[in-house]
């Protein structure tokens, strides 16, 4: 699905729900019955999942053309170099032995 079709894909999803809401609230307030209701919503969300959700050929009108391989290694990627000047920070872990004598010793643990 590309780009247009996934806008159309939620746009007609957002019609379908708004109807289906309206019509059920409606169908429901007739004939007095809340169950109808949610039978004829539950239907509506039902259907417009089943237009909505799968890749139809409709939503694809539109397609994205990638870059030709052979085209792609003519242009190289650019290479990202990291600025260090930043400077590191060392975070020292106390071992558990400071805190409770019975574990037995360790060493200091340091990440950089």
């Amino acid at each position: 699905m590309d780009w247009e079709g996934q806008k159309l894909a939620e746009h007609i999803m957002q019609i379908m729900l708004l109807v289906f809401a309206v019509t059920a609230f409606v169908a429901g307030y007739v004939l007095g019955s809340f169950q109808m209701m949610v039978l004829v919503y539950a239907g509506g969300v039902t259907l417009t999942g089943l237009i909505t959700i799968p890749n139809w050929p409709f939503f694809n009108r539109h397609p994205l053309n990638g870059l030709d391989p052979s085209e792609a290694e003519k242009h190289p990627k650019p290479q990202v170099t990291v600025s260090s000047k930043k400077k590191g920070f060392k975070k020292t872990i106390e071992p558990a032995h400071r805190l409770d004598p019975s574990l037995p010793t360790a060493n200091l643990v340091t990440l950089a």
